[in-house]
């Protein structure tokens, strides 16, 4: 039990600093998967809008973000008007590209990743006081004949590898508390994003099918 006790103390601020590394890789997949998303739904709003006669046309400097509220802004000033029935017969024909690339608007397997990642970040403290606890158990745990100055010395020893523990958790705490403060307002916004797309597509489609059956 001893040498199982002492392997784990001796590998506690590696496995935490290794696992620190694995979680902000985890964070650079995150913000790549939003970038991505992002890319989608204004490219699939970009098809949907290009019909219209009058649409916002932003600059290729603006975020991805601006586009897609401008595009949102751009349908619902044609749904809310309907003398604009050239530019509402235009949205219904291309309502089908918006029904054909809707998988990116399922955010659940993103939201629970992430949510995961954020969690987690509040387990490295933790994990480092659960090193410094090993590290101390290990020479407590000493071979019973070491006693005395002996006994004391390996405490002392092992009392270097608790503090270098506690202090691997809380640099690990620190350093993805500030990644996690950078992509959180990004991954917010996509998650805003994909719900204004939600609230538009639902509304497009009623108004749009009350258009058409007034038509016929």
């Amino acid at each position: 039990m001893f040498s199982f006790i002492d392997q784990l103390s001796n590998l506690s601020t590696f496995v935490i600093a290794g696992f620190c590394v694995l979680h902000i890789l985890a964070f650079g997949m995150l913000s790549g998967w939003a970038r991505r998303d992002l890319r989608q739904i204004a490219s699939s709003l970009d098809d949907f809008t290009r019909g219209l006669k009058h649409r916002s046309l932003l600059g290729t400097s603006a975020h991805l973000s601006d586009q897609i509220d401008a595009f949102i802004a751009d349908i619902n000033e044609v749904l809310n008007d309907a003398k604009r029935k050239q530019d509402r017969k235009s949205l219904l024909d291309r309502m089908n590209i918006l029904d054909e690339k809707r998988g990116y608007l399922s955010s659940m397997v993103f939201q629970t990743t992430y949510n995961m990642c954020r969690t987690m970040v509040e387990a490295y403290p933790l994990a480092g006081v659960l090193g410094t606890i090993l590290a101390i158990g290990a020479a407590m745990q000493s071979k019973s004949g070491e006693v005395g100055a002996a006994s004391v010395s390996l405490i002392v020893d092992r009392f270097g590898d608790a503090i270098w523990s506690t202090f691997a958790g809380l640099v690990a705490a620190i350093v993805l508390m500030f990644l996690n403060s950078l992509v959180e307002p990004k991954f917010q916004r996509l998650s805003e994003n994909r719900g204004h797309v939600q609230e538009m597509v639902a509304h497009a489609k009623r108004e749009l099918s009350l258009s058409a059956g007034d038509a016929s």
